[in-house]
């Protein structure tokens, strides 16, 4: 049987053998020049329930386009429903591989509805092993870039300079802006919340222990280390997932040059000098706001302020405060370096990595700050 085309498109079948269909292909299989039925070729494998399988001839095929693969597709899908063999070596090899991708595309849907299914309890299980999984993976790679920080000291590290420069540039001077912005408007906030509350004792003048103190040692570090997890810790993994993506650090690899030396210990590095700086930073801007408030609110003279502030701050509350912003930042580094590493090979797996990169951050930034507030409080310092 035949269905023809004005434009010579042309689909014919007939039987190859007692168990097979032969599918003809010839003339123009493309979208604008109409496509032939597919429903002849249904109406006959449903009255003929011998056919088992379906098989191609395209040798008469001029050209084609999405049209052609459409129509194999519908094919396609109506074998495995119907327990049937599709046959694809009589079909130019372009198609073949479209229909194989299009293949895997079901396939992905399909499993992911199946684990959208599973039980909770499953979903937990896969949760926690993935998490026990992660541990050694962690510790391995901490590893990896203590040895790495070894062989900068002995001099035997695999990194450029001038890369290094770049990345400290990045993470340090180019975070001011935010950093400004940020830390003054969250000293604005506690000035202005304390000075209410100290106003109605008469004690306003304690909003500047209240700031410095708070700003110097707690809140500027973790503030600074919030904004650079977003945006350090964020491009550490995206940036490093991209070459996993292109196959990038595999090259180093091949080349005899350690990823750990190359990428992941200049990062490392810049985030440790630079976050105490803009720990620091953060907290003398957070003191200015404070300033900005008592003048302005509070009828307080700014050398009233100074002075009070002079007093309330000493060198032990600095190196705390500088103490925390280096931890944090040894922290995002690692976290962003590490999913950056793990990505895997495709775009999403790269959106997949800076969110976990992100989120990884921000947890072991709050915890590592409860925990070290806790130590300092009961050493007294």
């Amino acid at each position: 049987m035949t269905a023809q085309q004005e434009n010579n498109s042309a689909l014919a079948f007939e039987r190859a053998d007692n168990a097979t269909l032969q599918i003809l292909l010839t003339g123009s299989w493309c979208l604008r020049d109409g496509l032939p039925s597919i429903e002849p070729v249904l109406d006959t494998l449903e009255n003929d329930r011998a056919l088992k399988r379906i098989s191609f001839s395209s040798k008469g095929i001029r050209r084609w386009d999405s049209g052609l693969l459409v129509f194999l597709s519908k094919l396609d899908r109506y074998s495995k429903e119907n327990d049937l063999q599709l046959v694809t070596d009589g079909l130019p090899t372009g198609i073949r591989k479209l229909l194989d991708l299009a293949a895997a595309s079901v396939e992905t849907r399909d499993r992911t509805r199946h684990i959208d299914r599973a039980n909770l309890l499953g979903r937990i299980g896969d949760k926690t092993l993935d998490w026990v999984d992660a541990v050694p993976q962690a510790l391995h790679f901490i590893g990896e870039s203590l040895k790495s920080i070894g062989r900068l000291v002995s001099g035997r590290a695999q990194y450029n300079s001038a890369d290094a420069l770049f990345i400290t540039q990045q993470v340090g001077p180019q975070a001011l802006p935010i950093v400004s912005l940020i830390s003054f408007l969250v000293g604005l906030i506690l000035a202005y919340m304390g000075a209410l509350q100290l106003e109605r004792f008469g004690a306003q003048i304690y909003v500047a222990d209240l700031v410095g103190i708070a700003m110097v040692r707690e809140v500027g570090a973790l503030m600074t280390a919030i904004i650079m997890a977003g945006r350090t810790g964020a491009a550490y993994a995206a940036e490093l997932g991209t070459m996993q993506v292109n196959e990038e650090i595999d090259a180093y690899r091949t080349l005899g040059i350690s990823p750990m030396d190359y990428l992941v210990m200049p990062r490392l590095l810049a985030l440790v000098l630079m976050m105490p700086l803009l720990s620091l930073y953060a907290g003398l801007v957070g003191i200015a706001a404070g300033i900005v408030i008592s003048v302005t609110v509070f009828d307080l003279s700014a050398y009233e302020y100074y002075q009070q502030t002079v007093r309330a701050l000493n060198v032990t509350h600095f190196a705390v405060g500088m103490m925390k912003g280096t931890l944090y930042g040894v922290l995002i580094a690692l976290a962003g370096c590490l999913r950056g590493m793990q990505c895997g090979r495709s775009a999403q797996a790269v959106g997949q990595a800076t969110t976990s990169a992100v989120v990884t951050c921000i947890v072991s930034i709050v915890v590592a700050a409860s925990l070290t507030t806790i130590i300092l409080q009961r050493l007294g310092i």
